[in-house]
């Protein structure tokens, strides 16, 4: 594709009406909702709208030029929080937790370093040293989590209820992004790479259970403790952007065949392709709904609309990629 081309499709993509509603928000302290981590407005937290690492990798999904000024003033931040300021003020969502003393703030700052490099790492900052340093910390802790005995029993009874055992790292949905992310550190880093593919593969407890942070219980909406996804016999997923998005970090991590369900699920929507590779199940009334808030960064792009066709957009594009990380070959038509 020519230059020209891309430019103009560069540029179409951020006077978007949908772009330009996100980049509105955005504050010129590069924060939109005056939080970091929040995938959906909330008020029993507090929580007014969607926060500045989801709305950063949104746009990146969305294609916007990583040159584009909402990425340089958000990313003035997200390199500030791995580079471990101690300013109160870095603390967003976690300020109330802080309270509750030294072991809570770190652990607030934990979750925020690992989110924010996973934005980095998907924004194109593999290579930068800050990154890799953080990148790396985070495995290392994850990895520790895989090899010990934490891996197969992660909770605790506490105060009556069912808890993360406090000394376990397991996998979460960013630290996966970010480690997709980087295809140097899984070189680096091979046997723990396929350590991790490996546990996304195994059933996740249907147990609840809660995070806790000295006093208070968190909900555990970030932790992945085995395979998320949830299918039928037949490959139906439950949830089919969410079911899409493991499959293609999965891919990312040369992990998609040591997966069943994920394998399964890939099969039976690749099943429902036509002749021309668009998605084309029977009886779709209305577009594929996310019931997972993580998938807010990444599902959908195309908004339906009174088209038949915008319905099968999404799909088919995922489709399409994770087909070519595969390294199957793809026609366009």
């Amino acid at each position: 594709m020519a230059p020209e081309t891309l430019d103009a499709l560069s540029e179409a993509i951020l006077e978007a009406k949908p772009t330009q509603a996100i980049i509105k928000r955005q504050k010129d302290t590069g924060i939109w909702g005056a939080n970091m981590l929040a995938l959906a407005p909330s008020a029993k937290e507090g929580i007014k709208e969607i926060g500045t690492i989801p709305q950063h990798r949104r746009l990146l999904q969305t294609g916007v030029s990583r040159a584009a000024r909402p990425f340089k003033l958000a990313e003035r931040i997200l390199f500030r929080l791995l580079s471990r300021d101690e300013d109160p003020a870095l603390q967003f969502e976690y300020a109330k937790l802080a309270k509750e003393g030294g072991p809570a703030i770190e652990w607030g700052r934990e979750q925020l370093r690992e989110a924010a490099t996973a934005a980095l790492a998907e924004a194109g900052y593999q290579e930068d040293p800050r990154i890799r340093g953080a990148a790396h910390k985070v495995a290392s802790n994850v990895s520790q989590f895989l090899r010990s005995p934490l891996a197969e029993k992660p909770f605790v009874r506490l105060a009556g209820k069912t808890v993360l055992d406090p000394e376990a790292h397991p996998p979460t949905w960013y630290s996966v992004a970010m480690i997709a992310a980087l295809p140097n550190l899984q070189r680096e880093r091979a046997g723990f790479t396929e350590r991790l593919g490996q546990y996304l593969s195994l059933p996740a407890p249907k147990k609840e259970y809660a995070v806790m942070v000295g006093k208070k219980a968190l909900k555990p909406d970030h932790f992945l403790l085995g395979d998320p996804i949830e299918a039928d016999s037949k490959g139906n997923a439950k949830d089919i952007p969410l079911a899409l998005y493991t499959i293609e970090l999965l891919a990312r991590l040369g992990a998609l065949h040591t997966a069943p369900v994920a394998t399964k699920v890939l099969a039976r929507l690749l099943s429902e392709c036509d002749e021309n590779g668009i998605w084309q199940p029977k009886a779709l009334k209305a577009q594929p709904k996310a019931t997972h808030l993580i998938t807010y960064h990444w599902y959908p792009l195309h908004p339906e609309t009174k088209a038949p066709e915008s319905r099968v957009v999404d799909v088919t594009f995922r489709l399409a990629l994770i087909a070519k990380l595969l390294g199957r070959a793809i026609e366009y038509r």
